[in-house]
């Protein structure tokens, strides 16, 4: 049997630690922390620690992630140690010293979601982990699909009541939940089972340290939400400024959304375009431009009531509106095409590999499109759906208007090597 080589050295080492405290952690972590000159973690985290470890203790200042850095360059040369909840790489603070520190040495504990899947008797792989830590209880409302287990990481006490809530208002009353609290510690302690509905009758708010478990339970009546882009209509709230269903399912296969990929939305409209993109994966990130500060607001409430209240909205006219943004991956013109350079600048932003989606149901800007298609290449095409509406006693089919779409990737210029 060939033995685990050492970490490679390095100034910092980040040491995760349970509720167990020191009696929980590794030698290797109990002789960093005893041979660090400097400790830097959250009080409760501080507190675990015996004297042995006689380091300067720090606790970390709010907001904190601006503090990595500043205190990482205040105790350069010195031997730092840096405490963690449980697993420092899995939503923890060992992201962001990855980002700062030179490789930090890492010393992992069993993270509060492999208890909870120990203690639930829960195949981890088939768990969606949301976390709430920093972060509006909203975007669990992206997760909620019926027979699903989730495990919500609670930033606080109020959390669970703020879970039960949210399941209510969503349609997920009858969902189960269970309340696991300081795991793998001396005091862990589950409550007992109860539904979203029946929360107000449960016990008051516990520990601090806890994980909320949900097995999603849709109540009878309730709109479902599918996985996949193309949302009921009646999912959004708007003023009929809205990319219909089956329009939107198609436009957003031309964007191709990939995890991590930034979106301009123009002309937001209620924002169905960006909201869908942003449901496709948690790392997905979207702008939404919108002129009507009345469509804006409605924007941001469809956004929250569907899972991504992360959608960033500017509120103003593009072209103008689009000079401070960040450049995109993506970009889908749903209104306002006949502005002056809109197509042109939307087009210049793109990278190499990026994609341009626009739609329309006028000949003006019909016309566009066919010049853009002209000159860049791509598809041109005509979406039209149809109804099945009553006629009389009998049925017939209502045409809606008709959607012309043009879609294109940036490709590089051979002959330059700049990109058309």
């Amino acid at each position: 049997m060939i033995a685990a080589r050492p970490g490679p050295p390095s100034a910092v080492t980040v040491v995760g630690i349970g509720a167990d405290g020191w009696q929980g952690v590794s030698d290797a972590a109990r002789t960093a922390l005893s041979d660090a000159e400097v400790l830097i973690g959250g009080r409760r985290q501080l507190d675990l620690l015996p004297p042995l470890c006689a380091g300067e203790r720090i606790v970390w200042p709010s907001p904190l992630r601006p503090a990595v850095p500043r205190l990482l360059a205040e105790h350069a040369g010195r031997r730092i140690a840096v405490l963690a909840s449980g697993d420092p790489m899995f939503y923890g603070i060992g992201r962001a010293l990855a980002e700062e520190a030179a490789a930090p040495h890492v010393l992992p504990h069993p993270s509060s979601v492999s208890y909870a899947t120990a203690r639930l008797g829960w195949p981890l792989e088939d768990v969606e982990v949301v976390t709430l830590v920093g972060r509006p209880t909203a975007r669990l409302a992206a997760a909620l699909h019926h027979g699903r287990r989730l495990l919500v990481l609670s930033a606080d006490a109020g959390t669970p009541g703020e879970v039960a809530a949210l399941l209510r208002d969503r349609g997920f009353g009858p969902s189960r939940i269970r309340v696991l609290e300081q795991l793998g510690g001396a005091r862990e302690r589950t409550t007992a089972e109860t539904t979203a509905d029946d929360w107000a009758h449960a016990d008051p708010p516990g520990d601090p340290l806890n994980i909320v478990a949900v097995e999603c339970r849709r109540a009878a009546g309730a709109l479902r939400l599918g996985a996949v882009p193309g949302l009921p209509d009646a999912a959004y709230e708007h003023d009929g400024q809205l990319t219909k269903r089956h329009i939107r399912a198609a436009t957003l296969g031309a964007l191709a959304p990939a995890p991590g990929e930034l979106l301009w939305d123009i002309g937001g409209g209620s924002g169905s375009i960006a909201v869908e993109w942003l449901r496709t994966h948690p790392s997905c990130r979207a702008v939404t431009v919108e002129r009507d500060p009345a469509r804006a607001e409605r924007i941001a409430r469809n956004a929250d009531r569907l899972g991504v209240p992360g959608l960033r909205i500017v509120t103003g006219a593009a072209p103008a509106a689009l000079t401070q943004l960040p450049p995109p991956d993506a970009v889908f013109i749903g209104g306002g095409l006949t502005a002056p350079g809109l197509l042109d600048a939307c087009w210049d932003a793109l990278p190499p590999g990026g994609r341009l989606v626009a739609n329309t149901v006028t000949l003006e800007s019909e016309a566009l499109l066919a010049g853009a298609h002209r000159r860049h290449g791509g598809e041109l095409v005509r979406l039209a759906v149809a109804h099945a509406v009553p006629v009389g006693g009998f049925t017939g089919w209502r045409q809606a208007m008709p959607v012309t779409q043009w879609s294109a990737q940036k490709s590089p210029d051979p002959a330059s090597g700049a990109a058309r």
